[in-house]
C-alpha cells in the first residue's frame, strides 16, 4: 500500500497496491501542477481522506487540493464508468520518495495527441532532482 499526504497533513490518500507505472502529462493542468499520477478507483483500491477543494474543469475531471497548503491530491472523474465506479488518480509527488522511486514513468501526451508515448527508462526518482 501506498499512502501520500499534503505538505499540512490535512489532507492524505492510500493507494492499495504498487502502480506499474507514474504518469507524467504535458497537458495545460498536469504541466503546471508538476504532478505524477497513480491509477486507481474511488473507494476501491483509492481513499482519500480530509477534506479537498475541487478545481473542475470541463465536464471530466475535477483536481482536488488540500484548501489551507495548496497541494495538488488527486484527479477525480465526473462521471461513473458502466460498471458505476469513478476513476481517480492520486499525486505520486504526496509519497515518500523512497516509497515511489523504482516506478517507472508512463509518459501520456494531453497537450496534443492524447497517446501514451513510449517509456524513455526514467523512474520517479529521476524526477525528484
Amino acid at each position: 500500500m501506498l499512502t501520500g499526504s499534503c505538505l499540512c497533513g490535512a489532507v492524505n490518500w492510500t493507494l492499495a497496491g504498487q502502480p506499474e507505472g507514474a504518469t507524467a502529462c504535458n497537458c495545460t493542468a498536469c504541466r503546471r501542477y508538476g504532478v505524477l499520477w497513480a491509477y486507481g478507483h474511488e473507494n476501491e483500491d483509492i481513499h482519500i481522506h480530509g477534506v479537498t477543494r475541487p478545481y473542475v474543469r470541463g465536464k471530466a475531471l475535477e483536481f482536488h487540493f488540500c484548501p489551507q497548503c495548496g497541494c495538488m491530491a488527486c484527479w477525480r472523474g465526473q462521471r461513473l464508468d458502466e460498471q458505476g465506479r469513478r476513476r481517480m488518480a492520486v499525486n505520486l509527488r504526496l509519497s515518500d520518495p523512497e516509497a515511489v522511486a523504482r516506478i517507472p514513468i508512463d509518459h501520456f501526451d494531453g497537450l496534443d495527441s492524447f497517446d501514451d508515448l513510449p517509456r524513455d527508462g526514467r523512474c520517479v526518482a529521476d524526477y525528484w532532482f
